[in-house]
């Protein structure tokens, strides 16, 4: 069995190998960071990577808005038969609201929760309001696991989707005044 070698999805300076999907938030490159700003009236928003992933290990760091929820896409697809092309699939959940979910999964427009955090409320603390935080999102097989800031936090046994795209999501938003970044 060969051994995978680490894949850099993000270059550091633009989007090359992305695209676009759902609504128009706006992606761009700050400092190195895919910065992710909701637009008033849309729908979520994806930036999904050009490639499909099956099994994998994936490490990032992020930093949101304290009054955004958000969410790392994996294993998720947009296709012309499922709701026009709405993005579905497996979601990190990102979650600064004292609910605490950050690390749960979430299944984006198709079964809805599939793993909350007050399953684990051990791993509930490991988000850090206003800080980077870093994710690990481990897909071998049908296990998915997830991590926050090094804490393990959902472990899901699960068969629906074993490849997919992966993509950073920019949550609707209601009010003019919020923005969200990553």
């Amino acid at each position: 069995m060969a051994i995978a070698q680490w894949q850099e999805l993000f270059n550091g300076k633009d989007l090359n190998g992305w695209k676009q999907l759902n609504g128009k938030a706006r992606y761009e490159v700050k400092n190195g960071a895919i910065v992710g700003t909701t637009v008033f009236g849309e729908p979520n928003s994806f930036l999904v990577t050009e490639k499909d992933y099956g099994d994998f290990v994936l490490e990032l760091e992020f930093k949101v808005d304290s009054t955004m929820n958000s969410g790392i896409q994996f294993r998720s697809l947009s296709t012309p038969d499922y709701m026009k092309g709405r993005v579905h699939g497996y979601q990190f959940e990102i979650d600064p609201s004292k609910r605490a979910w950050t690390g749960g999964i979430y299944d984006e427009a198709r079964r809805d929760w599939l793993y909350q955090l007050d399953l684990n409320p051990a791993a509930q603390p490991a988000f850090k309001q206003g800080e980077w935080n870093k994710a690990k999102i481990e897909c071998i097989g049908t296990s998915i696991r997830t991590w926050v800031n090094g804490v393990p936090a959902a472990h899901l046994i699960d068969d629906v989707t074993a490849k997919g795209f992966i993509a950073l999501q920019v949550h609707s938003i209601g009010n003019k005044k919020m923005k969200v970044g990553k």
